[in-house]
């Protein structure tokens, strides 16, 4: 029998991670095993768009699990049904197809457009996606993934995935061969840094793979769901893609996520995708309940001027420390600190009680709940002046 040494000792080390237990959460904030709290600004990396242990997802949870938790895949359930039926009524897309993770998804379109391109383009196998991208965990979606550390790791790496730069058609037309059958993208580039790409290289990149007849695949796994103030990031730069991931937020803080997919490119044949738990009651009931509350257009006009008030805070902030660009959009912003400080500075308002997000040394995201508050963006905003100008000193003395 295996003895861990410590109670930490028995979960592999995946990641860095403080000593810290967090025991209880509710909107904005969160709260360790010692009673201390701490103003999240990470969500679980843009899963928490209610905020944390929001009642509807709680009451649609306890609720769904009375009634029904799992009657396996083979079978209809309805809340998925009523889920599938909402996100093709608020989206461009005809049909859906549920997993528990956003890398789960992303697997499923990129083995939808190899199906696609069996059935519609001799075979046509290989999808063009972008340096600095960042599709998920599985072999395959690393292998899409344009993320430098990902290149050395679990070789062979899948085949069929050629690198494009964003915002540069160009570099996409060159791509583009008889054997190219879609093109997929973050319409922001999360890990990277939240790097955007702009409405224009959407609308060309739609446009571009329309005239060669591949598939459009948008990963919307951290975009979605209300994050950059539409319900789907898409909708901003007014185009129609084929193929759609989400993740992240539609569950609101349960593992939960959804391939999306026009009538033309839905060509899955039975045997070809599935899953045990994929689609089951109890997270497509939370799913259900995260999206009727999103989809307000109350709630999104108050996400948007959050966004917009978080965005002019941080680019006062910017000012006054000399710092870079504020990027993003919606409430998924980041802030160009100009040098590798980031770990500092996430250390520090850690122990200050606020947790933020450094994807890049050189950078800060920010994630909070799509419902966070004024006051809430405010104490944020104090801590990390009170960091940047303690670290604005050091430097000066050294």
């Amino acid at each position: 029998m295996g003895i861990a040494t410590h109670p930490f000792d028995a979960l592999m080390d995946i990641t860095a991670r403080p000593k810290t237990v967090f025991v209880k959460g509710e909107g904005s904030w969160l709260w360790d095993d010692t009673g201390k709290r701490y103003l999240d600004f990470i969500q679980g990396w843009a899963v928490n768009c209610l905020g944390h242990s929001p009642d509807v997802v709680a009451d649609a949870l306890a609720a769904q699990a009375r009634l029904l938790l799992s009657p396996s895949p083979a079978f209809y359930n309805a809340p998925s049904l009523k889920l599938a039926n909402a996100l093709v009524e608020h989206s461009c897309f005809d049909q859906v197809f549920f997993a528990n993770s956003g890398a789960e998804a992303n697997e499923g379109a990129i083995k939808l457009a190899r199906k696609y391109g069996a059935l519609h383009r001799n075979g046509a196998y290989e999808i063009i996606t972008f340096e600095g991208g960042f599709h998920g965990r599985t072999l395959a979606t690393m292998s899409a993934s344009g993320k430098k550390a990902f290149e050395p790791l679990f070789e062979p790496k899948v085949p069929g995935f050629r690198k494009a730069l964003l915002n540069d058609l160009a570099s996409v037309r060159r791509l583009i061969n008889s054997k190219t059958v879609a093109v997929m993208l973050e319409p922001i580039q999360g890990e990277a840094g939240v790097w955007p790409a702009t409405d224009q290289f959407l609308s060309e990149l739609r446009a571009l793979t329309k005239e060669h007849g591949l598939l459009l695949i948008v990963d919307e796994i951290q975009t979605g769901m209300g994050r950059t103030g539409k319900l789907f990031h898409y909708e901003h730069a007014d185009i129609e893609p084929d193929i759609m991931t989400l993740g992240k937020g539609i569950g609101g803080g349960v593992p939960l996520a959804a391939l999306l997919a026009t009538e033309h490119a839905s060509c899955f044949e039975h045997g070809d995708q599935g899953g045990t738990f994929n689609g089951n009651p109890l997270m497509c009931a939370a799913g259900l309940a995260v999206l009727e509350s999103i989809a307000a257009p109350a709630f999104l006009k108050a996400a948007v001027d959050a966004g917009l008030f978080l965005e002019s805070e941080l680019q006062r902030l910017s000012a006054r420390h000399g710092l870079g660009e504020v990027r993003g959009r919606g409430l998924l912003l980041a802030l160009d600190l100009k040098l590798p400080m980031g770990a500092s500075i996430l250390a520090q308002a850690f122990e200050a009680g606020v947790l933020l997000n450094s994807p890049q040394p050189d950078a800060l995201r920010f994630m909070p709940a799509l419902n966070v508050t004024r006051d809430e963006i405010g104490a944020m905003i104090d801590c990390l002046d009170a960091i940047l100008t303690k670290v604005g000193a050091a430097r000066r003395v050294a």
